[in-house]
C-alpha cells in the first residue's frame, strides 16, 4: 500500500509513521485523524464517515483461484460470488499458528485479498511457492486502495464508488456473528457479546478515485445537521477494540492459534477438507484448552495515562499477559484489548504497566520501555476461561477410556 491520497486532505493529522498504520520507510499511511478522534467514533457509528484503512492488496486470477485458496485456507471460499460481501480467511503454518489474516471477496474474474498493510508482498511470495502447476496468478495491486464505514454507511460508501465507477469490490465485515462452519468460544459468559453492534463493511477503489469516492459519500445528516466526512484510523480503531475483534497486525504474535482470539467465529470452517494447520485446530477443539485467551479491558482513566501495546498485564506482582491493543472511547474512555494467561481469573484484580520509550526508543523502533506506573483494568470476557467452544464435545474424546482403565487398575489391586 502506497501513502493513502487522503492524507493529502488539509485537516487530515498523520498517526505516527511507525506501528500497523506506518510503512517500513517511516511514512505515516493513513490519517490518524481529523481534528476529533471521539467526534469521527460517533460519526463513524451513525454511517456518516469514512475511514481510509492501511491494507495491501494482493489479487489471484484463473479458474483455479477458488479452489486451490480453499485448499490453503481455514476458510470454504469455493462459493464466493460477485456481491456476496466475501469471506474471511487465515492462513496457518503446520502447527496453527496464524501467518496471514484475510478479507477475500471475488468479482467473478479475480479473488481479492485484503491483508494487513506491508505484508502484501509475503502473502503473494507464499501464494508463489504454493501455486505449483494449477491455472493462477498472483500480483500485489499497490494501485488498490481500501475505505471502510460502519451500519448504514456501508452501503452508501458502495454506492459512491459506484457512482464515481470505482468499485472494485466489497467486503462485510461477519464479526462478531458466527459464520456457517463456525463456533464461538463465548460458552457460558451470561452476556450479549460486547461486538453486538459492530457493522464494519470495506470497498476497494482505485488509489487514484479514493478522494472522489470519498466526496461523492452522500450526507447522512444527524440531528444537529452534521454532514458525511472522514474519520481517521483512531477512531476506527476504538471501535474495532470495543467490539474485541481481532486485528493481525495488533493481537498476532508468533504463537497465536485463532482459539486465543476467538477467530473460530468468523475465520474458520470446521467441516471443511484439509489445509496447513487443520490438526492444531481440530485437536484443541476437541481436546485441549486455548493456553491464552483474549479479553477486553476496561482501564482507569483517572490517571490521565495510556498504556502502550505490549505493556504487561499483573495480578498482582505476577505478569499474566500483554495488552495488544488500546484505544480511547467516546463513551467507555480508555479501554484495551490483552492476551492473558486461560487460567486467569476473571473477576482477578488486574492492573497495567504504564511506560514510556527509553534511550532511543523515541520512534517506538528500538531501545525498550521503562515502566512509570501502573494503571487498574477490569475484565469484560471475550473468550471463556473453561477453554471450551460452542461446538466442542460435552466430554473429553477418550475420557470414558481413561475411567475405564483407572478403574481396572483399582479391581486388580
Amino acid at each position: 500500500m502506497r501513502r493513502s491520497p487522503l492524507l493529502n486532505r488539509a485537516d487530515a493529522v498523520a498517526g505516527p509513521a511507525y506501528g500497523p498504520d506506518g510503512a517500513p520507510d517511516g511514512d505515516a499511511l493513513v490519517p490518524a485523524h481529523y481534528g476529533d478522534p471521539l467526534r469521527e467514533q460517533v460519526s463513524l457509528i451513525q454511517g456518516r464517515a469514512v475511514s481510509a484503512l492501511a491494507l495491501d492488496c494482493v489479487v489471484v486470477t484463473g479458474p483455479d483461484r477458488l479452489s486451490w485458496l480453499t485448499t490453503l485456507s481455514s476458510q470454504m471460499l469455493t462459493g464466493l460470488a460477485p456481491g456476496d460481501g466475501g469471506r474471511e480467511t487465515l492462513l496457518l503454518d503446520a502447527q496453527g499458528h496464524v501467518v496471514h489474516a484475510l478479507a477475500a471477496f471475488d468479482d467473478g474474474a479475480a479473488l481479492h485479498l485484503l491483508t494487513q498493510a506491508g505484508r502484501g508482498e509475503a502473502l503473494a511470495a507464499f501464494l508463489e511457492s504454493m501455486r505449483f502447476m494449477l491455472r493462477v496468478d498472483i500480483a500485489v495491486r499497490q494501485d488498490l486502495v481500501a475505505l471502510g464505514a460502519h451500519g448504514p454507511g456501508v452501503d452508501r460508501l458502495a454506492a459512491a464508488a459506484q457512482q464515481a465507477g470505482a468499485l472494485v469490490g466489497r467486503w462485510d465485515d461477519p464479526w462478531p456473528g458466527v459464520v456457517e462452519g463456525g463456533t464461538s468460544y463465548d460458552i457460558g459468559l451470561q452476556r450479549a457479546h460486547p461486538g453486538m453492534g459492530y457493522r464494519a463493511g470495506l470497498v476497494v477503489v482505485p488509489e487514484g478515485q479514493a478522494q472522489e469516492v470519498v466526496s461523492r459519500f452522500p450526507d447522512a445528516a444527524g440531528d444537529d445537521g452534521a454532514a458525511a466526512g472522514p474519520a481517521g484510523a483512531l477512531a476506527w480503531e476504538a471501535l474495532r477494540v470495543e467490539a474485541g475483534r481481532p486485528r493481525w497486525a495488533r493481537e498476532v504474535d508468533a504463537r497465536t492459534i485463532p482459539h486465543e482470539l476467538d477467530w473460530l467465529r468468523t475465520a474458520v470452517h470446521l467441516m471443511k477438507g484439509c489445509y496447513p494447520g487443520q490438526e492444531t485446530v481440530a485437536r484443541t477443539l476437541n481436546l485441549g484448552r486455548p493456553p491464552r485467551r483474549l479479553t477486553l479491558l476496561q482501564l482507569d482513566g483517572l490517571g490521565g495515562g495510556l498504556p502502550a501495546a505490549g505493556g504487561a498485564v499483573r495480578a498482582g506482582e505476577r505478569q499474566v499477559g500483554a495488552v495488544t491493543s488500546v484505544a480511547r472511547h467516546y463513551e467507555l474512555g480508555p479501554i484495551a484489548l490483552a492476551l492473558v494467561r486461560r487460567h486467569t481469573p476473571a473477576d482477578a484484580v488486574l492492573t497495567v504497566d504504564l511506560t514510556e520509550p527509553a534511550g532511543s526508543d523515541e520512534d517506538g523502533t528500538g531501545g525498550g520501555r521503562t515502566v512509570v506506573g501502573r494503571v487498574a483494568a477490569a475484565q469484560e470476557l471475550l473468550v471463556t476461561p473453561e477453554g471450551r467452544a460452542a461446538a466442542s464435545p460435552a466430554q473429553r474424546p477418550g475420557a470414558g477410556l481413561r475411567t475405564a482403565r483407572l478403574h481396572r487398575r483399582g479391581t486388580d489391586r
